[in-house]
């Protein structure tokens, strides 16, 4: 018994020399191979986890090859079970060099055949049949927009796809394509005309005959929230999953596992209530009449909520925002709350009209599901009534967010994946804090009796490769002469470096004045985020010598710039998230009410992840080297300091500009 039960891990491990040894198949195919111990450690662990039917939780550094180490174990499972595996990632760039680059080589030299396919989420695919409708109907303003969509229509009749990332040569805001995309809410599924040759339909099919599907994580946790659901499921059944970038599930999933009605969902249901191909001009008539009614209405309804009206930011719903107790015991509608019941009055009717066609009109059926849905949502958000959940209002661009969001995701985690699927792999460059992967593990709700867990070592010698400098003297970050004395600092470290920097920023308003108070007082091209695409400055700091970058948060993580051309990256204050963010105060007060303490359990461990993803921008190769400057004092100065500097790779560190201005030369290029 104990024999066969090893005999497919022995195998696996023989395989993983074969492929990963000093002499092996990607030794023998890739000119710039090197033997990394830690990658084959993660292919043998990833592969016993399979055969043991364990989750694996593996932080991989950068400079392990994290993807061939578990593309490798993954492709020899799927083959010798004959079951699907999915790999779920946190970002396109990495979805692109899976099925780009590393896909393509291990179909090259792997032993044994195997295909892949690559599913994204719905609205990046065109709906043929949404389109013909869009011949019909006035979805258009102005010639540019007419012009735009003759060519997607060519385009449509050509492309295999139908990915919206085939139109490189239209603009990326096409204004008309949320009407003409093939998102699940207005999918009619088998009754369309088109499902035969619909492109979701033939992405599925493509997934269903491949041994290996790549989606990220976005589709995975929508598509797992409404797995049995014929309009929604879109990723084939698998017998296990792979979540690189797992630091950024507990959000997604949240995100997911939540409710969320907005001003733009409502207007465009009313929209293709009034575009229904309706013959009776009486019911068309009542049907425009209440549309328009739910138009007024939901303008005053939206308008109503006065949180930080014109700001952008996400802000707490308190418990009596609809009603409030009276005198008498009553619940008493506010003026909000009244506008609430009109609204859903109005949409009730709207249902109800609509749902007279529903067994002759297919899109009358779907327009009525996603009335009911959304009636079911706001209910939910405005009466409160789950405590496991945090109610909270969003405000982005044009849009106004009411969200209700699950405080902990762990046990839904557990229920829905963890304990459904044998193997789930969790892996990221950052998924430890301070040495243990208790607070990542206990966040998604694996069970450490089932989870398997594993530290790989990066090829890259951090000693000798890079060095922390930490300032003498700073302020409290909270203090009003911070920026002006981390200005100065930066301002003394560009001058070192000569450029070449990332200064990474917690927040917007910081980014925004260290940005005034450095770019004029240094001779550097200095560029700052939000005044291009993150793709246009990534571009624009890669071709310009001497650059320097002040960014936020999506620049701490999924950028990658080799060389010289960055070799410091400055960061202003240890990223702890905002404490009033709804969210997060939600989670917080969820741990301290069941007896944990919330800044240690969970503000600390996130904080030095998100800090380990942020020093992650500087050593990208073995040849790399540099400087990283946190500028933050809590570092020294308070007990929790220790824990970040422990959870950092091994790096000298020091107070001094001289030992950092011994790593750059003269000509400011950095020694080697």
């Amino acid at each position: 018994m104990i024999m066969v039960a090893k005999a497919p891990q022995k195998k696996e491990e023989n395989l993983i020399e074969r492929v990963f040894g000093a002499d092996g198949l990607v030794a023998q195919f890739h000119e710039n191979y090197e033997y990394r111990d830690g990658q084959i450690k993660m292919a043998e662990a990833i592969a016993r986890s399979f055969d043991e039917k364990k989750h694996l939780v593996v932080e991989a550094p950068t400079g392990t090859g994290k993807t061939l180490a578990y593309l490798v174990p993954a492709i020899a499972q799927s083959i010798r079970t004959n079951k699907r595996i999915v790999i779920s990632t946190g970002t396109k760039n990495l979805q692109e060099q899976l099925m780009e680059k590393d896909i393509p080589f291990l179909q090259k030299i792997m032993p044994k055949k195997f295909s892949a396919a690559y599913m994204k989420g719905r609205s990046n695919y065109a709906c043929l049949y949404r389109i013909h409708k869009g011949e019909d109907q006035p979805i258009l303003d102005g010639m540019d927009e007419i012009d735009h969509f003759r060519e997607v229509r060519e385009w449509v009749r050509e492309t295999n796809t139908g990915d919206r990332a085939e139109l490189t040569n239209l603009p990326e805001n096409l204004s008309f394509w949320n009407r003409i995309n093939a998102k699940s809410e207005t999918c009619i599924g088998q009754k369309c005309p088109d499902f035969e040759p619909c492109f979701i339909t033939r992405m599925r099919a493509g997934a269903e005959n491949a041994d290996i599907v790549i989606v990220n994580h976005h589709l995975f946790f929508a598509d797992l929230n409404v797995r049995g659901n014929q309009f929604g499921k879109v990723i084939p059944d698998y017998g296990a999953v792979i979540f690189d970038e797992a630091h950024l599930i507990e959000d997604i999933a949240a995100d997911y596992f939540g409710f969320q009605v907005s001003n733009f969902r409502i207007d465009e249901l009313v929209r293709d209530a009034g575009e229904l191909p309706i013959s009776d001009a009486i019911a068309t008539t009542a049907i425009m009449k209440t549309s328009a009614r739910i138009v007024g209405i939901s303008e005053q309804f939206w308008i109503r909520f006065t949180q930080a009206r014109g700001q952008e930011g996400r802000y707490p719903l308190s418990p009596d925002a609809f009603a409030h107790r009276g005198s008498d015991g009553e619940d008493q509608p506010t003026a909000l709350g009244e506008a609430c019941h009109a609204l859903d009055n109005a949409m009730e009717r709207l249902e109800t009209e609509v749902d007279v066609y529903s067994e002759k009109i297919p899109e009358a059926e779907s327009v009525v599901r996603r009335i009911r849905q959304t009636r079911f949502d706001l209910d939910f958000i405005v009466k409160q009534a789950d405590r496991n959940f945090v109610y909270w209002l969003e405000r982005r661009g044009r849009g106004v967010f009411l969200q209700a969001s699950p405080v902990d995701v762990s046990t839904l985690l557990n229920e829905k994946l963890f304990d459904k699927v044998e193997t789930c792999i969790l892996t990221s460059a950052t998924l430890s804090a301070n040495g243990s992967f208790n607070f990542i593990r206990d966040r998604l709700g694996l069970t450490a009796g089932k989870t398997n867990t594993l530290a790989a070592q990066s090829s890259f010698d951090y000693e000798k490769q890079a060095i922390i400098y930490l300032p003498k003297v700073m302020p409290d970050p909270r203090a009003p002469e911070f920026p002006q004395m981390a200005a100065a600092e930066i301002v003394s470290l560009l001058q070192v470096t000569k450029g070449h920097a990332f200064v990474l920023c917690t927040s917007n308003q910081s980014m925004t004045a260290l940005y005034e108070l450095v770019s004029s007082r240094v001779d550097y091209p200095c560029f700052l985020q939000g005044t291009m695409s993150k793709t246009g400055l990534l571009e624009q700091f890669r071709g310009t010598p001497n650059a320097v970058l002040f960014a936020t948060s999506s620049f701490w993580q999924g950028v990658d710039v080799r060389g010289d051309q960055l070799s410091c990256v400055i960061i202003d204050k240890l990223p702890f998230a905002v404490p009033t963010d709804p969210i997060v105060a939600a989670r917080s007060r969820f741990i301290d009410e069941n007896g944990g303490k919330s800044f240690f359990d969970y503000s600390v461990p996130q904080a030095v992840i998100s800090l380990k993803q942020g020093v992650g921008r500087l050593i990208r190769s073995t040849t790399d080297r540099g400087v990283i400057a946190i500028l933050d004092p809590r570092l020294r100065t308070k007990s929790y300091g220790r824990d970040f500097l422990n959870s950092l790779p091994r790096m000298r560190i020091t107070t001094e500009l001289d030992d950092v201005r011994s790593i750059f030369p003269v000509d400011g290029d950095v020694a080697v």
